[in-house]
């Protein structure tokens, strides 16, 4: 009896206690184009999933293109918890982004990151998104358009059956992102109809002629009149049906060398100004936009002033997807993956995929693929190789194994090491496009490995492939042109070289123009001029003498002329510093020395030519910056600590 009055009460406290806390359940969602990691269960999965499949579309129907390239495989990880998301998300002044998304690029694949717990939070990623897809579907443009159409894309909004577009979209505070998800906290809150209200907008040549508007895959603030007007018109060619005309201005002054005035004049049937009146009165008829200013002043949001709809090709519940289950561990790895490419994230999460891969309970192979592409990150490829065996045991078919394996050769062989894996690199790469062929980053891999191993004409296949995919990336370009010389195709490379010397990337406009150069003795002898100088002077009696630091000419009259070695690609990592601006050394003109302090430590910044270094914040360079608070990128190394890559002023 006495027992019995113990057990009783004992049960009934068991029974009122609280549950233990359930461990994330995970799922892969996946459509027809994209991936879905989520925590959130199947509906807000599948919801998530459905909605890009719908934005991708909208998009083709704007730019009237019946098949789009994805040409960069997309995962999207769904965290239906505000506080899960903070703990992921990249810092802005040292507190998780407000945006409700953020959007990664990176060599394997784009990572897209949605807080479930802000409704419609996707609408964060429609800048980067619209960006993406132009990279693969539409051909290189000057920056106006792509910003225009970027801008005008994010103004998207999906009902259950229509697509609202054409509302101003920096009076959706909420959303307002660069190009990377994070918010601009310290923009000034001004819309674009409130900047295209001023009297005083960008002459048309100047607004087209701008270039480097993004640096290092960020943009700075969009509340500027570069932004506002490229909107603006943008709005106005999609609105009035104009759009084939765009194509003709760029026929004309990207191949054709057009004089911009002139361009104008044929493309759009207008002058400069007649094309400033007619798109500064289309502005002030769109009454609603002023409206919708009118309200946002009057409220912390604004309300959605949509000018136009599309029908909807299909419903969100038309969309077609799958689930599969995703352990607990394996979720966590992926998430901690995904943290890797933050750099302020990348320690904690390094140290949490060493817990899942030190327990057996918990390792998996993305754990392992994960440490891996850090290591890779490190410069640290025997590690790299070695975490990777581990997750090929557990996972031989997983293609992002596969795809780390061929990261890890490419990276093996720079600085002029020898490349590790070379046959493994081209087997793993065959299984990554079995799983996505549309991938140009690994056609692009696939043809760099078979040129390495000799096979110039193989090279060219896989390299051709990259280029239709990627028709932008001007280096896949540049490979092809040498992938051609490789395979003596001669005329092949001239008219790809040619093409690029007139890139506004002036490093590669530098080397296609010496390659052209050299091309004739190419020609003739089946050698670069820079081999048969080298046995030349091998063959000399008595070689010159030269001062290992001197950098003046050899004083024979009638050398051979030396050309410029290959120039390797940089892949030094990019750094972020948050620094104070000590002073600028400009003695060595065009060539720029910063000195930055920060945390007590002061770093030599170099910059090779001040006068084209991306400045955010400021008109242009200034040799008279001091004491001034500054955000840098660089890359550590050089002939001072580091080679200034951009810099914004505070």
């Amino acid at each position: 009896m006495i027992r019995s009055r113990q057990v009783i009460p004992l049960m009934l406290l068991l029974s009122c206690a609280p549950a233990p806390a359930a461990a994330q359940q995970w799922l892969r969602v996946s459509s027809d184009h994209f991936i879905v990691i989520t925590d959130a269960g199947d509906k807000q999965g599948h919801e998530v999933a459905a909605r890009f499949e719908q934005m991708r579309a909208v998009f083709g129907q704007l730019l009237m293109r019946g098949r789009l390239r994805m040409a960069e495989p997309i995962e999207i990880i769904a965290l239906r918890s505000d506080k899960d998301y903070a703990q992921v998300a990249p810092l802005v002044n040292g507190d998780p982004t407000q945006a409700p998304a953020f959007f990664l690029g990176g060599e394997d694949r784009v990572l897209i990151v949605l807080n479930l717990f802000a409704p419609d939070s996707w609408r964060a990623i429609e800048h980067p998104f619209a960006h993406y897809l132009l990279n693969y579907n539409y051909p290189p443009t000057q920056p106006w358009f792509d910003e225009g159409f970027a801008e005008y894309f994010s103004s998207l909004y999906l009902t259950p059956k229509a697509a609202e577009l054409g509302g101003d979209p920096e009076l959706n505070p909420g959303f307002v992102t660069d190009l990377l998800g994070n918010q601009n906290q310290n923009a000034p809150p001004r819309s674009f109809t409130e900047i295209l209200n001023n009297p005083v907008w960008l002459t048309w040549p100047d607004l087209f002629e701008m270039r480097n508007r993004v640096v290092n895959g960020q943009e700075g603030t969009h509340h500027t009149l570069f932004y506002a007007q490229s909107w603006i018109f943008v709005h106005y060619l999609l609105r009035q049906n104009r759009l084939p005309d765009v194509g003709k201005y760029f026929e004309l002054v990207e191949n054709q060398k057009v004089p911009t005035p002139q361009a104008i004049q044929e493309a759009f049937g207008m002058t400069v100004a007649q094309l400033d009146k007619a798109v500064k009165d289309y502005f002030k008829s769109l009454t609603q936009l002023q409206d919708a200013l009118a309200q946002s002043r009057q409220a912390s949001h604004a309300l959605d002033s949509a000018l136009s709809q599309l029908a909807l090709p299909f419903s969100v519940d038309e969309v077609a997807t799958s689930a599969k289950q995703v352990s607990s561990a394996e979720g966590q790895a992926l998430l901690n993956e995904m943290a890797l490419r933050i750099p302020e994230r990348r320690a904690k999460a390094i140290e949490k995929l060493e817990a899942l891969v030190a327990d057996e309970k918990t390792e998996s192979a993305v754990a392992h693929r994960a440490l891996a592409w850090a290591y890779v990150q490190k410069g640290d490829t025997n590690h790299a190789f070695e975490e990777l065996s581990e997750a090929i045991r557990l996972n031989s078919a997983d293609p992002w194994v596969r795809m780390g394996l061929a990261l890890a050769a490419y990276h093996s062989g720079e600085k002029g090491a020898k490349i590790q894996g070379l046959a493994n690199m081209m087997e793993s790469l065959h299984i990554v496009l079995q799983e996505f062929p549309d991938f140009a980053e690994a056609y692009d891999m696939l043809g760099w490995a078979r040129l390495t191993g000799g096979g110039a004409n193989a090279a060219i296949e896989a390299m051709k492939m990259a280029v239709e995919l990627n028709p932008r990336d001007e280096d896949y370009k540049l490979r092809l042109a040498r992938a051609y010389l490789a395979a003596k195709k001669f005329d092949e490379a001239k008219a790809t070289l040619e093409r690029l010397k007139q890139s506004q990337n002036p490093q590669l406009a530098e080397q296609s123009k010496k390659i052209l150069i050299d091309l004739p003795f190419l020609e003739k002898y089946g050698v670069p001029p820079l081999e048969e100088a080298q046995a030349h002077k091998s063959a000399e009696v008595e070689p010159k003498k030269q001062s290992i630091d001197s950098d003046e000419e050899d004083s024979d009259p009638t050398p051979a002329k030396p050309p410029a070695k290959e120039a390797q690609m940089d892949r030094r990592p990019v750094k972020f510093l948050k620094a104070t601006l000590l002073s600028v050394d400009c003695s060595h003109q065009p060539e720029a020395l910063l000195k930055v302090t920060s945390e007590g430590k002061t770093l030599r910044l170099i910059v090779q030519d001040y006068k084209n270094l991306a400045v955010i914040g400021a008109g242009e360079f200034s040799c008279e910056w001091k004491g001034v608070p500054v955000n840098v990128n660089y890359k550590a190394g050089g002939k001072a600590d580091g080679d200034l890559v951009s810099i914004e002023i505070h």
